[in-house]
């Protein structure tokens, strides 16, 4: 209900900013199919919007009688965008203790769950299985290949190779750059996170992504920023799989990525270089760790 909850606000505010006085809206199925959600959260919105009196709604006929103030929109923390409801939705479920290869993924019973349409949930699951981890089968069906070792390796050494041509330009950027900004309060927050980490090192990996993210974005790459999303994703959630030294992990990883930002801060190319290859093998090694041991095979130094 929570996830429905939040696909609800995201939908109704992207369809209430948009609605202009004395339009009359289409049928709940149109509506649906414009906001790739499901009927029954279409309903939902028209049901508010009359509600609020921002539209008058007789049977089929909705009519809307004024522009929505930004007192009738639901706050922005309150609302994430489709796709990263979809993407938690998903991660979550391939993550769970009974996922393992070859367990099969439904179209509608994830969009279901979700409280979307199943476009946009076939879009997403398109668009992520290039990377091997899921594949196609027919009628609406995908299967887990599985997150195997051979997998976790190529998959770290295509985001060492981005990410040390990023950390290079992000050096690079002019004092006057937003990013130093971004940076800045990066920084502030993992001194935050430090000061009362017993209580909220668990809310690192956010703040990972973050931080990775936007070293990416120094380098204005189409092809990097579009792959970087999905390996993004998994590195994201991969401090979510093995719960065991959590606090140690982190709390080592937090540590290193001030390194980086001072070796950032600095410009020094020699020191950027180094802070990032340190903390990127420190990733390699803790997503390697979190994978399952095969019987027989030594686990990761």
């Amino acid at each position: 209900m929570a996830r429905q909850n939040t696909v609800f606000k995201e939908a109704y505010n992207r369809y209430a900013a948009a609605l202009r006085p004395d339009a009359a809206l289409p049928s709940e199925p149109e509506i649906a199919a414009q906001l790739g959600i499901s009927r029954s959260t279409a309903r939902a919105i028209l049901t508010r919007l009359n509600d609020e009196g921002i539209i008058r709604w007789n049977k089929r006929q909705k009519i809307v009688l004024r522009v929505p103030t930004e007192e009738d929109l639901f706050p922005s923390e309150e609302t994430d965008s489709l796709h990263d409801i979809i993407e938690r939705s998903f991660m979550q479920r391939i993550l769970s203790d009974d996922a393992a290869p070859g367990m099969q993924i439904n179209e509608l019973e994830l969009a279901r769950e979700i409280g979307t349409g199943t476009t946009s949930v076939r879009e997403f699951l398109i668009r992520f299985s290039r990377f091997g981890l899921i594949e196609k089968r027919p009628n609406s069906h995908w299967i887990l290949k599985g997150f195997t070792r051979e997998f976790a390796l190529e998959l770290a050494d295509v985001r060492e190779m981005f990410e040390l041509h990023s950390a290079t330009e992000f050096g690079k950027l002019p004092p006057e750059s937003e990013a130093w900004a971004a940076l800045a309060d990066i920084k502030a927050e993992h001194h935050a996170m430090l000061n009362d980490f017993d209580a909220r090192y668990k809310e690192f990996s956010a703040l990972d992504e973050r931080f990775h993210l936007l070293i990416h974005g120094a380098a204005k790459n189409r092809f990097i920023a579009d792959f970087y999303d999905a390996i993004a994703i998994i590195f994201h959630y991969h401090y979510q799989w093995n719960k065991a030294f959590a606090r140690q992990r982190n709390e080592r990883a937090i540590h290193e990525h001030l390194d980086y930002i001072a070796a950032l801060e600095s410009r020094d190319q020699a020191a950027i270089d180094f802070s990032c290859r340190l903390h990127l093998r420190s990733a390699r090694q803790t997503l390697l760790q979190s994978l399952p041991q095969n019987p027989g095979e030594p686990p990761e130094a």
